[in-house]
């Protein structure tokens, strides 16, 4: 009788949806990672318009049309002054199909993966299901990834390790010299680094960086996505991108998974990378001023917050019983271990949600506070 797979027996259900199904349906929903501004208007009237002209009708190349893999070659050109080819980039289905696709063409049976913990849950999903073995590193106390960490966790076995700055769960930033560190790791040791750069363009404090500015070899393959840079999570288009042999494997397996990206997304895509840029800046100061609201309102309530320097996510320390008070007060948060051992004793809140809600949520998650000590 065929049963299933030992690697899909060795994932679950994300912590992230069980806290969703223990919620009520009026809850305040602070545990969903997306924008709530409107996709620009520029990305969705090329996809209207590539509908109705019938260019979405059919598949494209397998790598995405043409003009959008120009587009992210001359976004990344201006952004992180590297030079692309489009032949080495590959449109995919949101930036969860890059991190998916960069995973199987460079991780045999049990290799080891060097993970953030606390990091995205997919990381470690997504090792397993490549037939890898995660090993997950513990952030420092401000919770951004220690480089020494990652490099002493480097063993003969290890395929890749994942950077993800501006981070999620965690809002942190790395700063340059540790985003030079891991360009140096992934050069002399001739390990893969996995740069998941999706919230590049949220950054409140400092620059953003990549270690694909700093590497001397082809050992790094970035991960991007129109989700979180243009508030178009729905739409479902990302890529990823690195050498034209690095590229070629990953093609091999978004080929038979995926075929090509959405066609109508791409054209979206496109425009919103090609076209005005108002509404990253709009999203960033909002997405600060809200940081701040939340950051003062935790912090007054008893709670450590480290303060989130990018993304729009906070992750404070809590007491024991508090996101199981938040949930049952109507406050969707999600508990710290949901993204691994070592965010036990930390919660995960998103403040992509609107001021007066997130100001209500506060009051809830203070009186929880009150209430468990």
């Amino acid at each position: 009788m065929t049963e299933f797979s030992e690697r899909v027996e060795r994932i679950s259900i994300s912590g992230i949806r069980k806290v969703f199904e223990a919620a009520g349906e009026d809850a305040i929903n602070l545990g969903l990672g997306q924008p709530d501004f409107p996709t620009p208007e520029h990305a969705r009237a090329a996809a209207v318009d590539a509908i109705e002209s019938g260019k979405a009708d059919g598949y494209t190349g397998n790598k995405g049309i043409l003009p959008l893999r120009e587009a992210i070659a001359a976004k990344h050109e201006t952004d992180q002054g590297v030079s692309l080819s489009p032949e080495q980039i590959i449109a995919t289905a949101g930036g969860s199909e890059a991190l998916h696709v960069a995973m199987e063409a460079h991780v045999d049976e049990g290799q080891e993966v060097i993970i953030p913990d606390p990091g995205f849950v997919s990381y470690d999903a997504l090792t397993k299901l490549a037939g890898g073995d995660p090993v997950p590193v513990p952030l420092r106390e401000d919770l951004t990834l220690d480089p020494a960490a990652v490099e002493d966790a480097i063993t003969e076995n290890t395929a890749a390790f994942v950077v993800n700055s501006p981070g999620n769960p965690t809002g942190a930033v790395s700063p340059e010299e540790d985003i030079r560190e891991f360009a140096r790791i992934a050069d002399e040791h001739d390990v893969l680094c996995i740069s998941d750069e999706v919230y590049e363009y949220t950054v409140f404090d400092g620059e953003f960086h990549s270690p694909v500015e700093y590497a001397e070899t082809d050992n790094v393959v970035v991960v991007n996505s129109a989700s979180k840079l243009f508030s178009m999570t729905g739409w479902r288009l990302g890529w990823v991108y690195g050498s034209e042999r690095r590229v070629e494997r990953m093609l091999r397996v978004h080929q038979y998974v995926q075929a090509c990206a959405s066609a109508p997304a791409q054209y979206a895509a496109e425009a919103a990378l090609s076209g005005p840029h108002d509404v990253v800046d709009e999203m960033t100061a909002s997405f600060r001023e809200r940081r701040d609201l939340v950051v003062d309102g935790l912090t007054d309530a008893g709670l450590e917050v480290p303060t989130p320097r990018g993304a729009f996510y906070a992750m404070p320390r809590v007491p024991e019983g508090w996101v199981e008070e938040c949930i049952d007060r109507g406050v969707v948060v999600v508990p710290g271990d949901a993204f691994g051992e070592h965010g036990a004793g930390y919660a995960r809140l998103s403040y992509a949600t609107g001021t007066e809600e997130l100001k209500e949520a506060i009051e809830i998650m203070s009186d929880a506070a009150r209430a468990v000590r």
